[in-house]
């Protein structure tokens, strides 16, 4: 199949197929994703595609495409509705216990002086490495090491009073 075969076949039948699969779904995007996988595959296999049903064709292939869309959809709503959030698991203690613990953290970090504040939370939100951090702030590797341990060692001093 040439690529002007395919481009007649693409321009006659694009909007064809696209409604076919939009009619058993009701979701433009979806239709238009499967329409246009449809006619990968038909490039894909263009040595065994014969032009004499091609409209036929063109329906199997995006029905059998959709319907695998389908299975893969529901399998993954299986799963979601079977695994259950670890945070609906935890008993009305422990959450307020973890709450309790955010806004102490909290805390800290604002009273935390802002240099190794910053330090900080460019390396723990970030996950910026130390050099990484050094080249942002034009610092020596060491100064950001010392920064970080005066950092944690703050943490550790305000979160247990």
């Amino acid at each position: 199949m040439t690529r002007e075969e395919f481009k007649s076949i693409f321009d006659q039948h694009f909007d064809i197929v696209r409604n076919y699969i939009f009619y058993r779904c009701g979701n433009t995007d979806l239709a238009s994703d499967v329409a246009q996988e449809t006619f990968l595959k038909v490039w894909e296999k263009q040595e065994a595609f014969k032009s004499n049903n091609v409209k036929g064709l063109l329906f199997k292939i995006s029905g059998d495409l959709f319907i695998s869309h389908y299975r893969k959809q529901k399998t993954r709503l299986n799963y979601h509705l079977q695994v259950k959030p670890e945070y609906l698991q935890q008993n009305p203690e422990e959450i307020l216990q973890f709450e309790e613990l955010q806004k102490s953290y909290d805390h800290v970090l604002r009273i935390m002086p802002e240099k190794q504040r910053v330090v900080f939370l460019m390396h723990r939100l970030d996950e910026l490495k130390y050099h990484e951090i050094a080249g942002h702030l034009g610092l020596s590797v060491k100064a950001i090491e010392k920064r970080m341990k005066l950092a944690i060692e703050f943490i550790r001093k305000n979160l247990n009073n």
